[in-house]
């Protein structure tokens, strides 16, 4: 029995097309299908409130829905045609009312329309799981084999909404897109999502959402060099982390220059930090900071830690011991790639890179957290111990790198 005989999608949508939303409700039988609390007979009802005329009903209708077809995220036989409901009523004018009390997570005024492709995101996101890597899923046998059967559908439903007027709903299509383009399957549809977002690039003015869909772009493995020249130095750092531009000179550079101000790229963006996760959302396809991933991406791309020193002695005074797994601990790896050999002279850039860090009070806070970075690389996790490693006079490129935080009276100018 294959999957669409355990849990048959309406006809319309086998043929390749995106059924009429009428057909899903009345070809679909929900009787046979479940949800997380059983039987899905009262799917159909949830999914038809979701165009009533009251956005209080809409958002209710919603609410349910995600606690019934993808409660935790996990999938059931009822979710590939709620999905695909969705996705057929995505350009009903019914779906642009606002609210804000779509989830109980997230307050924010947005139109249905954004938070069902929030939503659709989140579907595809599960069915995503386990795809490549053979793990189990948790789902019931056929389940997720019925929502992968639908993404193609849910992506013609989804790519057009990358160029809406409402900034909200372009923001969650961009979302769902990545999360449909996940699927090999979908390989084929990245060269025409990547063709509407270079449209989306050259309107947009805003920031963050030019550095979303360049970063986007980039994790496609699409060329990202041409943003490089960008009058906006956060968009031609986003453009640099493109793993097409790893091998690209120029965007080496970019990184390089960019991480001289450390304070200049953390002004950019609103992004989490350690103390304050709340606050700001992070950047996609970004595990931390954006000052971390660029700080990753010059340890891997630079040629030597001769040239990663300036950019390394920068980083210092934003540092601690709360940051060593982002920042300074990968940097000391790269200072001392196979280790400090005992007894051995300490080039200037060692030299300069220790004495910057021993000058650092913070760092050298709890070092349960920091000693595994330092016996990694064959050094002693102790203050003093490093201290008379580092005799005598300062190297030359110590004396001439600041080691304060930007100040009023430096010259920022071609950063910001």
């Amino acid at each position: 029995m294959t999957t669409h005989d355990e849990y048959p999608i309406p006809g319309e949508a086998v043929g390749g097309r995106l059924p009429d939303p009428r057909s899903v409700i009345e070809g679909t039988d929900w009787a046979a299908l479940e949800h997380a609390y059983g039987a899905a007979e009262d799917t159909p009802h949830r999914l038809v409130q979701l165009l009533d005329q009251d956005p209080e009903v809409q958002a209710g209708s919603l609410g349910m829905l995600d606690m019934s077809v993808l409660h935790q995220e996990s999938l059931y036989s009822a979710t590939a045609p709620a999905a695909l409901y969705v996705a057929a009523v995505l350009n009903d004018p019914r779906t642009m009312t606002s609210h804000e009390d779509y989830a109980a997570w997230d307050d924010r005024p947005r139109p249905l329309r954004a938070a069902l492709l929030e939503w659709l995101s989140q579907i595809v996101d599960s069915a995503t799981y386990g795809e490549t890597t053979g793990k189990e899923d948790g789902n019931e046998p056929g389940v997720t084999d019925a929502v992968r059967a639908v993404r193609g559908l849910i992506c013609d439903a989804v790519l057009p909404h990358l160029l809406a007027s409402d900034p909200a709903v372009r923001e969650a299509a961009l979302s769902a897109t990545a999360a449909l383009l996940q699927s090999p399957d979908l390989a084929g549809r990245v060269a025409e999502a990547t063709k509407i977002l270079r449209r989306l690039l050259s309107e947009s003015t805003d920031r963050r959402e030019r550095a979303a869909t360049i970063l986007t772009i980039g994790a496609w493995g699409e060329d990202t060099a041409s943003w490089l020249a960008d009058p906006d130095p956060a968009i031609r750092a986003c453009a640099a982390l493109s793993p097409a531009c790893a091998d690209n000179p120029e965007a080496t550079r970019t990184i390089l220059g960019a991480l001289l101000e450390p304070a200049t790229i953390d002004s950019w963006f609103l992004e989490p930090t350690a103390t304050d996760p709340l606050a700001g959302n992070p950047l996609p396809h970004i595990e931390r900071r954006l000052r971390h991933a660029l700080l990753t991406a010059a340890i891997d791309r630079a040629a030597d830690f001769e040239e990663l020193l300036p950019a390394a002695l920068a980083s210092v005074p934003y540092g601690s011991n709360l940051t060593v797994a982002e920042d300074w601990g990968p940097l000391l790896a790269a200072a001392f790639p196979s280790g400090y050999d005992q007894g051995t002279q300490l080039t200037p850039a060692q030299h300069g890179y220790l004495t910057a860090l021993v000058d650092r009070d913070v760092c050298w806070r709890y070092t349960h957290l920091i000693t595994s970075w330092f016996d990694d690389a064959n050094l002693p996790a102790n203050r003093n111990a490093i201290r008379a490693l580092l005799p005598g006079p300062r190297p030359p490129q110590q004396e001439q790198r600041g080691h304060q935080p930007p100040g009023p009276g430096r010259n920022t100018a071609q950063l910001e």
